[in-house]
């Protein structure tokens, strides 16, 4: 796994590409990638147009930090979910606004957009509220993505994963998307949700979308 100049690069252009895309805001949020033996993280309290490679804070997977800045306080439920998954290498972590509006109510995200299986499942769950940068937090937000590449976090804002930090960003891009699709339908009514039946087979066809065709 690398642990490299041009990884560190990657995650504090994917960490700016959060707040360009309206997706955070501020220094909220956080981001990091997996290397052999642990992970790099953003640090914490810094603005991410004053981030530089250097300031990306090494730890390994007993929460030993290799750095001269102190990792993002989020950094146990990141050590927890590459733990949990080793299928994802990237992790973003935003305050999304129509997440996080749905978030504070105690809001998932279910079944009223097939986009929703882009998430890997028929829903986008919430996770249950614990104080920031606890072991609980993180232990509950393992719980949440459990099947899935991202939740939200009750009172709090969401998670995406993946493979790769340009696919957990682009998760987090059509979560939000999908959470502010939710919130306008609600102002409607509640909104018809798809069957169960309809996501499976929503997910069996995303199983193989972009592949290309066999010759």
């Amino acid at each position: 796994m690398r642990d490299d100049h041009a990884l560190r690069d990657e995650i504090v252009a994917t960490a700016r590409a959060m707040n360009a895309a309206g997706i955070n805001r501020g220094m909220s949020g956080n981001v990091s990638a997996r290397i052999d033996g642990g992970f790099l993280i953003t640090p914490s309290g810094v603005p991410y147009n004053a981030t530089s490679s250097a300031d990306i804070v090494a730890m390994t997977d007993d929460g030993e930090t290799r750095g001269h800045l102190a990792p993002s306080t989020e950094w146990r439920f990141h050590r927890d979910i590459y733990r949990a998954r080793p299928e994802f290498h990237a992790i973003v972590h935003t305050h999304a606004p129509f997440a996080t509006t749905l978030a504070c109510v105690d809001r998932g995200i279910p079944a009223f957009h097939y986009m929703v299986a882009i998430a890997g499942g028929k829903d986008i769950r919430c996770a249950p509220y614990a104080t920031y940068g606890t072991e609980q937090l993180a232990l509950l937000a393992v719980a949440a993505l459990d099947g899935r590449k991202a939740c939200l976090l009750a009172h709090h804002g969401m998670i995406a994963a993946d493979r790769t930090l340009e696919a957990a960003l682009a998760v987090a891009v059509e979560v939000e998307t999908l959470a502010e699709m939710y919130w306008r339908a609600l102002q409607i009514g509640a909104p018809a949700l798809l069957s169960d039946a309809e996501m499976q087979a929503v997910l069996a066809k995303f199983a193989t979308y972009g592949r290309a065709a066999k010759s």
